[in-house]
């Protein structure tokens, strides 16, 4: 999905045409999307401080490594998947962090 698109314009339309989406937003299951998997969102705020640190005290921005979330989140949307027609293993739900019924 589009990262500036608004997460509930983007859920609609999956929805109605019962499109299994996913995207990586937390927001998104909650607007009726089925899944959203996503880097720690504190994780990553909290690096996001460490880099701004660093640039105010005079590091270039071009010489800090790049970085990727070592954790991630998954939320899932048992109304979306049973909406859609879609059977949620229970394995998947048991690793989910959040289970939207």
């Amino acid at each position: 999905m589009q990262p500036s698109l608004p997460t509930k314009r983007a859920a609609e339309p999956a929805l109605s045409f019962h499109i299994a989406a996913v995207c990586a937003w937390r927001q998104f299951a909650h607007d009726d999307g089925l899944v959203a998997y996503f880097g720690t969102e504190v994780d990553i705020y909290r690096r996001t401080a460490v880099f701004v640190d660093k640039i105010l005290r005079g590091a270039k921005p071009a010489e800090l490594p790049v970085e990727q979330p070592t954790r991630f989140e998954l939320v899932l949307n048992l109304k979306t998947a049973k909406a859609i027609g879609l059977t949620i293993p229970p394995t998947l739900l048991a690793r989910a962090d959040e289970v939207i019924e």
